[in-house]
């Protein structure tokens, strides 16, 4: 696991590169590499799980193809004894270490080979010109940023935003449409990202660039499941599968040459895969995250429960509601950008306690949802259309801060009209949701695990799990996996109201019965409860939002602001107190920029 950053047909001086290495070395405080010419340049921090006194970066040295590589490469073993086959030799055991031997022998092709986790850089030398390849893993589990100058034929990379903002000359300008964006999708979808002129590589993509041309994507598809009509109708026989499947998943994610460590949230998803970790013997630590006082949503009980079943050695994690504004800029910086999910606050300090304890991996139970069809939003959505009711307009409601008719209603009459026209979803993506050939549910799966999952979900855990020098690890996201998912018939994804129905199967047994037979719950932050008049996180919040810096913005009417806080002083409701979490995070998030400015006179 490592960050990553380059350059392509451009330069960059030591002192340059330094400061771009450093802005993420805590992605990857184990090691440090940099290979560079005249007109191009690979850097990587190394976090050291495989193979620890080996495996520098970039791999290649000496030879024609030259790598760097943030990710964990799970059948890496089986890849090498392959290889070995083939001719090629290798310095050590490293698991990024046999990616430029297996671009030799397979050529753009060699990422079909790879199971895990990855963003790649490579560098192939072989010809005249140098040709760049950037690519990512299937669901898109390791982001990359980039940016493209078209004028300049050049190309600068990372693995995180402000890290390739480090690199001199890199606009730093906001995209004055991000707001009406994010509020829509609470955090840029598809290869969008809160700067002009930055985007990110989408899952399952490879650019290719030969120096001084234009680069070209290809997107990898995945073969599509099996028809539901060929398979077993059985539940159980589902449910069989995705055990076998899940247990050999989380098998392979515990080998690593340091200790590896599960979070418990004790929810269903991050409970099965504790069990099936701690049924290979101890000991296994589980980490939960609760707060000081008495909130809502309090799930440590559970999470005890499942550490006592499963014999791990338990962590509960608390933090104090006082130390929120803190973590809020912490977490913002180190998301490089806002997410509105206030669960990003816990995850920052969950992370940061696993790394206290010890640990530099854990397994989580991300992707379930998505997968298995476990959200509200989807069995909405399925029951409406079963009964042939409307159903896109609500979904499409559930993925926002607060819907368009409403969220308008926060903006001041130039950015209202600046907006007003432009989809916060690229079309293709929004026409295949609502107008597929396939069923509502494989449609909203589909959109789940291409749109919302890799911006909304797994961008924040890699983002907030590196920050403490954490490698996340995420069974539900392994193709295997998804490939069962993918497969379901409806009826046993979503069926009369009943959510995730193949997971529960597969982890009867598994589970103590209260944990599965608790109602479902978000794993989030209360933040209803906990954004009330005289409480640390409202003075805060009144503190940033306050009317000069709202209108210093440019885009959201400072009346209309102080109405939320208001509403939320006389009657709280849960879709006040997200918008105003949206809006507080938003605002730390500008107010870091270089330059503050009124974005919407700029964009004019």
């Amino acid at each position: 696991m490592c960050r990553i950053h380059g350059y392509f047909n451009a330069t960059a001086g030591a002192q340059e590169l330094r400061t771009v290495a450093a802005l993420q070395r805590h992605g990857g405080p184990d090691g440090t590499g940099q290979l560079t010419a005249p007109r191009w340049g690979l850097g990587n921090n190394r976090l050291a799980l495989v193979d620890l006194d080996g495996g520098a970066q970039p791999y290649g040295r000496g030879g024609p193809v030259q790598v760097v590589f943030n990710g964990e490469i799970y059948n890496h073993n089986e890849l090498r004894r392959t290889l070995e086959g083939k001719g090629h030799t290798f310095a050590d055991r490293c698991d990024g270490s046999i990616l430029p031997a297996l671009y030799e022998e397979y050529g753009d092709a060699f990422t079909e080979h790879l199971e895990g986790m990855y963003a790649v850089a490579l560098l192939d030398l072989r010809a005249a010109a140098p040709r760049l390849l950037l690519a990512t893993d299937h669901i898109g589990m390791k982001p990359l940023y980039y940016r493209w100058d078209p004028a300049a034929r050049s190309l600068h990379f990372a693995s995180e935003l402000p890290a390739l903002l480090g690199f001199g000359g890199l606009p730093h300008r906001a995209d004055p449409r991000g707001l009406d964006a994010y509020l829509a999708t609470r955090t840029p979808f598809g290869t969008a990202t809160m700067y002009d002129g930055i985007s990110v590589l989408a899952p399952a993509t490879t650019l290719s660039c030969v120096l001084g041309e234009l680069p070209r994507t290809t997107t990898r598809t995945p073969a599509p499941p099996p028809s539901p009509r060929l398979l077993s109708p059985a539940l159980e026989d589902h449910a069989l599968d995705v055990r076998r499947t899940l247990r050999a998943e989380v098998a392979r994610m515990l080998q690593a040459d340091v200790p590896v460590a599960v979070i418990t949230s004790g929810g269903l998803d991050s409970s099965l895969i504790t069990a099936l970790a701690a049924e290979h013997g101890g000991p296994l630590h589980s980490f939960n995250i609760a707060y000081r006082g008495t909130w809502p949503f309090d799930e440590r009980h559970y999470a005890r429960e499942v550490a006592d079943h499963t014999g791990t050695v338990h962590h509960q994690i608390e933090i104090d509601p006082a130390a929120f504004p803190q973590l809020i800029e912490d977490t913002v910086a180190s998301l490089g950008q806002p997410n509105a999910d206030p669960i990003t606050l816990s995850s920052y300090a969950l992370f940061a306690a696993v790394r206290a304890a010890g640990f530099k991996a854990v397994l989580t139970g991300d992707a379930a949802d998505e997968v298995f069809g476990g959200y509200d939003r989807m069995r909405h959505a399925a029951t409406a259309a079963a009964s042939g009711r409307a159903w896109a307009d609500a979904y499409l409601d559930h993925l926002a801060v607060l819907p368009a008719r409403l969220r308008h209603t926060l903006y001041t009459p130039e950015y209202r009209a600046f907006v007003q026209d432009t989809p916060v979803i690229a079309p293709e993506a929004t026409a295949a949701l609502l107008h597929g050939e396939d069923t509502v549910q494989r449609r909203i799966t589909d959109f789940e695990l291409g749109q919302r999952l890799p911006a909304y979900h797994l961008r924040r855990v890699d983002h907030l799990s590196m920050a403490h020098s954490v490698e996340a690890r995420l069974p539900f996201c392994q193709p295997r996996v998804v490939a069962l998912g993918r497969r379901l018939p409806d009826r046993l994804r979503i069926h009369l109201g009943q959510v995730k129905r193949t997971l529960y199967a597969a982890s009867d047994g598994l589970l103590p019965a209260g944990v599965l037979q608790r109602p479902k719950q978000p794993f989030t932050l209360p933040v209803t409860a906990m954004l009330a008049p005289g409480t640390p996180l409202w003075e805060y919040a009144r503190d940033t939002l306050h009317p000069a810096a709202v209108a210093a913005g440019g885009q959201l009417a400072p009346d209309a602001v102080d109405g939320l806080f208001r509403r939320q002083a006389q009657a709280p409701d849960d879709t006040t107190a997200l918008t105003l979490w949206a809006l507080l995070v938003h605002e730390v998030w500008r107010a870091s920029l270089p330059a503050t400015r009124r974005l919407v006179g700029a964009a004019a």
